[in-house]
């Protein structure tokens, strides 16, 4: 989720690792944003969501097809539409069995 309530969608380019069932999170993938009700507060409120999330510390040790893993420890950077950061994301829901296929 993007810290104003937004949902995060995975997009993923990864087909072979999975994880509790369902393909592994990798950094490398399009994470998008939709629902953010975010604007910056001026004198006449600008809209300004999220889109989509960069991320900045994936996991270290593992790899899936050579691109870093994402868990709950991972941060990224929920991002407007213009590039502005606008806060980190919350990972709420994550899988913790690897599988290879």
């Amino acid at each position: 989720m993007c810290p104003h309530g937004g949902t995060v969608q995975i997009i993923s380019a990864n087909s072979r690792v999975k994880t509790g069932g369902a393909l592994a999170a990798l950094a490398t993938d399009t994470f998008t944003i939709s629902g953010c009700p975010y604007q910056i507060p001026t004198p006449v409120p600008i809209p300004s969501p999220c889109v989509l999330v960069q991320w900045i510390v994936p996991d270290a040790r593992n790899r899936a097809s050579g691109n870093f893993t994402l868990s709950q420890s991972s941060t990224g950077l929920c991002m407007s539409a213009t590039g502005i950061p606008q806060g980190t994301v919350s990972v709420v829901n994550t899988q913790s069995q690897v599988r290879s296929s």
